[in-house]
C-alpha cells in the first residue's frame, strides 16, 4: 500500500472521533440535543400498540419470540452498516488504524484498525459483530486476529450496557461499587481473548516445526 494509502486526512480524524462518540453511550443520558450523537437514542424505540405493548407482545416464548426479537435487531444493524459505510468512505478505518494500534497490538494482538469495534463492543455486540465482519470481509484483520477480537467481545459482552442495564436488580446488593465491577469484567475480558492469542500462537509455532521437520526428513 503507497504512504498516500495510508494517509489520513481531517476528514478520517472528524469522522472517527463521531463515530467513537456515538457508539461510546456518552450522550446515551442526555436530554438536550446532544442525545442524538448516541447510537441507541438513533435507533430510537418502536411504538406501543393501543398504548400498552409494542408489536413483540408480552409473554412470548420459543422459535416465534425468537424470531420477533430478531426482527428487532434489523434496524440496529442496518444503520450500523450505513455508518460503517460512511466510516470507510471518509477514511475513518484509517484513522483509527494510527489512533489504536499502540493500544490493542499490546493488549490484544489486532490492529487499531479494530478500534471502532473495540469501542462499540462495550456497549453494543450486535453493532460490534458487524464491524469485526466488515473487517475480516476488507482483510483488515486475519483469521487468526479475528478469534482473538471475538473471545474479547464475547465474554461479557456489551460489558457496560449490559451490567448497567440488565444486571441492575444485583448492583444494589453487590458489596462492590459499579466501577470496580466493570473493571474486573475488562480485566477479565483482555486476560481470555490473551490465553486464546497464546494457544493459536503456540499452535502455530508448533505447526510451524512439524513443518520444517517433514521438509527435512523428505530431503
Amino acid at each position: 500500500m503507497s504512504n498516500e494509502n495510508k494517509k489520513v486526512t481531517l476528514k478520517g480524524w472528524i469522522s472517527l472521533a463521531v463515530l467513537i462518540i456515538v457508539f461510546s453511550g456518552v450522550f446515551k443520558d442526555f436530554n438536550g440535543p446532544l442525545k442524538a450523537l448516541d447510537f441507541e437514542n438513533l435507533c430510537g424505540n418502536f411504538g406501543l400498540i393501543a398504548g400498552k405493548m409494542n408489536f413483540r407482545g408480552q409473554n412470548g416464548t420459543g422459535i416465534r419470540e425468537g424470531f420477533l426479537f430478531a426482527l428487532t435487531l434489523i434496524p440496529s444493524v442496518m444503520f450500523a452498516m450505513g455508518l460503517i459505510n460512511v466510516a470507510e468512505a471518509t477514511g475513518a478505518f484509517k484513522a483509527a488504524e494510527k489512533l489504536f494500534t499502540p493500544l490493542l497490538r499490546p493488549i490484544l494482538g489486532v490492529p487499531g484498525s479494530a478500534g471502532l469495534a473495540f469501542v462499540s463492543s462495550f456497549t453494543s455486540s450486535d453493532v460490534c459483530a458487524v464491524l469485526t465482519k466488515e473487517l475480516a470481509e476488507e482483510k483488515l484483520i486475519t483469521d487468526n486476529e479475528r478469534t482473538i477480537f471475538v473471545s474479547f467481545q464475547y465474554a461479557a459482552s456489551a460489558v457496560i450496557m449490559n451490567t448497567i442495564t440488565c444486571g441492575a436488580p444485583l448492583i444494589p446488593i453487590s458489596k462492590l461499587s459499579i466501577g470496580i465491577i466493570l473493571a474486573i469484567q475488562i480485566i477479565v475480558k483482555i486476560f481470555g481473548a490473551n490465553i486464546v492469542r497464546f494457544v493459536l500462537y503456540y499452535t502455530a509455532k508448533k505447526n510451524n516445526g512439524n513443518s520444517e521437520r517433514s521438509v527435512e526428513n523428505a530431503v
